[in-house]
Formats: C-alpha cells, structure tokens, sequence
C-alpha cells in the first residue's frame, strides 16, 4: 500500500512541547521523527555527528541531500522545523504536497517563560521529577514582544504558502499533547492505521506552577500584554497582526517629538546619546520599547513629530556587525552562530571574545572570511539565518514601510549638520552637536581595509550603493 505522503515535518518553536510530541510520534511503529534534523548548529540532536549518515558538512554543502534520505527511509519519517532552521529547504518543504505538514503551536508567553527558565537553569527536558531545578525569572517585556514578533511572521509565512498552494496541515495545540485521540488522530492525517495504547510517560511537564510563581516581576506581564491582542496569542495559525517594522527597536525622544528608526549596527550609540543630550537626560531616559499600539499613542500626542533614520556606509556597518554581533558575543544566539561559523564554515575565528594578544593580521583573515559568508548568506546559500544586523540597509527601510517611511534618512557621516536641523523643525533651537562613541573593536576598520575588502562589499551591498548613493569608504 502506498504512503499518504513521502514525508512529514513538525513546524514548531523552543519550548511548546515538541521533544514531547516527538517522542509520541516516535511510539507508532510506522513513524520515525528525527530531531532538528536542520538545526544551524547541530544536525538531528546535540552531539550527533549524522542524520541517516548525513553530517553536518555534508547538510551544510546541501540540505536537499537529507531531505532526499529522509523520503528514502524505510518507514514515514520526518523532522522539527523551527523558525531559525536551515532557511535553503523551507520553500522545498512547504511547496511540497508530498510533505505532511503538523504545526504545533503554545501560548506565547507560556514559552518565553519557559524558555527563560530552562536557560536559567540549564534544564531542557526532564525525565525524573525528582531532578527538577525550579527557577524565578525576570519578565523582560522587550525580549517578549520581539519574540511574539518572530512567531507571528514566521506563522504568516506557514499560513499564505498553505493558502497559495491549496495544502492544509494538522494543527496541534500544547494542551493537546496529553490527548490520546489526538494523537492517534495525528496517525490517521499521516495514513497511518495503528494507535497507540498509551502517552509516552519518559517525559515530564517541567514547570508546572502558575505563572505568578514563576515569574519574579509578574506585575510587569500586565503592563506588556497591554500593548498586545490577547487575542492574537492564542489563534492558530494566524498570529495577526502582521509585522516586519521592527516597532521595538524604535527610540522617541523624552521631551522633543523625535522618533528614531534605528538601523542595526549602525550609530546608534551616538544617535541616542544626541537625543539624551538634547532633553537633558539619561539614555534609559529616552521612550523605548514601543509596540504598534503604543507608537499609535505616541504620534497622536506628538503633533508635528519628526520621524528619522541614520543609514551607515555598507563597509563600516558590516564591520561593526562583525566585531559586535560575532567576535564580542558572550552566551545567546550571536555565540552559537560564531561557534559554527568556525566549527561548520571553518572560519579564522577565536573561540572567545578577543584579548589584547588580537593582532590586525588575524582580525582582518576572520573579517574576510565573515564578508563571504554574508555575501552567501544573503543570497539564501546558507543553513544560518539573513540577521538584521547585516541585511541591506534598504531592505531594512522596506521593513519601515510597513508602517511609515522615515521623513529623514541621514548618512552617518552628515549627523554633524542634519541632526541639529532636523531638531530645528520641531522648535528645538538648542539641539547640541552628535559626538562620535567609540565603538570599542578590537581592531580598527582603518588598519584593515583595504581595495579588497571594498570590492567585496560593494559586490555584497550594490543594492544599497545604489540606493543611497555610496562611494568607497575611503
């Protein structure tokens, strides 16, 4: 009898029960679920070295290879998706109807805590009750709204490719995770005819208090939550409204009607202090941490507000990326990314942040060897995600659209004059001069550019050269 599908995948995020659903998918005899099979840094489950003897370099080289030996295993088999995983397949997935498709969804804020959890306490799965580590976490109501931001865009994403394609896919809740129908529903979806007898009981919930007691700001929850629809944390699959502004990031002056779109790994240290200076406080003193709501707010009671970007030359910012985003990163996603770049791309890189014995000559090898990945990364030729921080600055303007255009964008190295102007047109007359911040890298762009690391960037950037006009950084 022929299969329903060639094979399945589990669209899911960290903390919403998938090592669970996994391990109940697992349990049919017909079903074989293979971990993150496209996890960027790791292939399958940690320390593996293969994945149906693939490696690592081998998925690296190219991720249809696994996808072709995952349709080829003797029964169904399948992998967990997430957001951050090998990009270069997902449109061969969704586009595929041969692919079974299973989402697995969980409130939002129930996952941010208990992803803040297990990072508190190093503890990601439990199988014994007895070795559970319990731990308080700060809400930090920032790092949450981006996190529901990523879950609704990469939601819209599953949803219009299972419109546009006439697919449909199994939705599955947390709460549905200890229903024994639904699982054994899961196997009728995938053409299976066997049930299973009972629910895996090797994995136990690990934070099973209310979340009051789990988090040590719970008041702060309300406050964040008041800039959010309730009631887009819990519909499936559609997670509306539909981001890709960056509201977050956005910084509005105290007193002045200035709002600042920032562009990662661009000035923005010079840019908020200006704007501190200006209103004669703090910078934690300037209006942060906005949500599409509350920058509606905003707007409405600042008549006249001025809105403004400040772009940086592609060389300089792709620079900064490096040294910040790369070779600075101490714990999270920026080390991870780091550790393979040396472990799977073989980058001349150092295995922590640099120290004084640094030399120009290595920061220039490992900054090369970073300008290519990013010219591959860009073009969707590898398994780590397109960040932010070296994007195009113009695709990062189409973004703002979204909501607005800027009505300023200002070149860094034309602060000096635009800034203070700009202030003038909302009646700030005193608005001082932006100093330059040092960036503190380990190394200079001066004492390593060169023709060609221009060449190289002009190459990776042209849309933004042409864009905004750029010549040679020096």
């Amino acid at each position: 009898m022929s299969r329903a599908f060639d094979y399945f995948v589990v669209f899911a995020e960290m903390r919403t029960g998938s090592n669970f659903l996994e391990a109940n998918i697992n349990g049919f005899e017909g079903l074989q679920c293979l971990g993150e099979a496209f996890n960027p840094h790791f292939i399958g489950y940690p320390n593996k070295d293969d994945c149906l003897g693939v490696t690592l370099e081998e998925r690296v080289a190219d991720p249809h290879v696994l996808i072709d030996k995952v349709k080829d295993n003797e029964v169904l088999s399948g992998f967990r998706y997430f957001h951050d995983h090998e990009p270069r397949v997902l449109n061969t997935i969704l586009n595929d109807p041969r692919c079974a498709k299973i989402v697995l969804t969980r409130n939002p804020l129930d996952s941010y805590v208990s992803w803040k959890i297990a990072q508190e306490t190093g503890q990601w799965k439990l199988t014994d009750v007895r070795r559970r580590r319990e731990s308080k976490v700060k809400f930090d109501g920032p790092e949450f709204r981006r996190h529901v931001e990523e879950l609704q865009d990469f939601q819209v994403t599953l949803m219009r490719a299972l419109q546009v394609s006439g697919q449909t896919a199994f939705y599955v809740a947390y709460e549905d995770l200890q229903d024994i129908q639904v699982m054994n529903g899961l196997a009728r979806f995938l053409g299976l005819n066997e049930d299973l007898p009972e629910l895996n009981q090797k994995l136990k919930r690990q934070n099973p208090s209310p979340l009051s007691e789990k988090v040590s700001n719970f008041g702060e929850v309300t406050l964040a939550l008041a800039d959010l629809d309730r009631f887009n944390l819990n519909r499936t699959p559609n997670f509306e409204p539909r981001r890709g502004a960056a509201v977050p990031s956005y910084v509005a002056c105290a007193v002045a009607p200035l709002l600042y779109l920032p562009m990662r790994s661009g000035p923005q240290a010079a840019v908020t202090q200006w704007m501190a200076q200006m209103d004669r406080v703090e910078p934690d003193g300037l209006i942060q941490s906005f949500s599409q709501k509350s920058l509606r707010q905003w707007k409405k009671a600042h008549k006249g507000h001025r809105s403004f970007t400040v772009i940086r030359h592609p060389v300089a910012r792709v620079h900064a990326a490096f040294c910040e985003c790369i070779l600075a990163a101490e714990q999270g996603v920026y080390k991870k990314i780091r550790n393979t770049l040396r472990r799977v791309y073989k980058m001349p890189l150092p295995k922590d942040p640099p120290g004084v014995e640094y030399t120009a000559e290595e920061h220039r090898a490992g900054f090369l060897a970073f300008l290519g990945f990013v010219k591959a990364n860009l073009a969707g030729q590898t398994g780590l995600r397109q960040d932010a921080h070296w994007v195009s600055q113009i695709t990062a303007m189409q973004g703002f659209a979204d909501l607005a255009l800027p009505d300023m964008i200002v070149r860094e190295d034309e602060m000096m004059s635009y800034l203070p102007a700009l202030a003038m047109q909302v009646g700030r007359m005193d608005a001082p001069d932006p100093q330059v911040v040092d960036p503190g890298h380990p190394v200079a762009l001066e004492e390593i550019y060169d023709h060609e690391i221009e060449k190289l960037c002009q190459e990776i950037y042209k849309r933004d050269y042409i864009a905004f006009g750029f010549e040679a950084w020096a």
